[in-house]
């Protein structure tokens, strides 16, 4: 128990600062007559809101989590010229 005394003082002046910020925070500093305080919650309500952004908004993709390379387009294909009319004749 001796090797905690040093803990004593220190305890001792965090319950003073306790005590003492709660007896001066008790007082009720700051106070607006409830009449004042709706005049002014009317006074913020009734101002026009902005209603756009000065930038847009960007769509963006939404991640998976999974890294996928952009998928490249296959190259048409282009019929060889004795194909084609190979076909027509058999479907003569």
């Amino acid at each position: 128990m001796e090797i905690l005394l040093w803990l004593v003082p220190s305890v001792l002046v965090t319950a003073v600062a306790m005590v003492w910020v709660g007896w001066v925070g008790r007082e009720g500093r700051g106070e607006v007559d409830p009449e004042v305080a709706i005049r002014r919650m009317a006074a913020a309500l009734s101002k026009p809101s902005p209603q756009q952004y000065a930038a847009g908004k960007q769509r963006r993709e939404r991640s998976t989590g999974v890294a996928v390379r952009p998928s490249r387009r296959p190259a048409p294909k282009s019929e060889p010229k004795g194909e084609s009319g190979a076909a027509e004749k058999h479907a003569s």
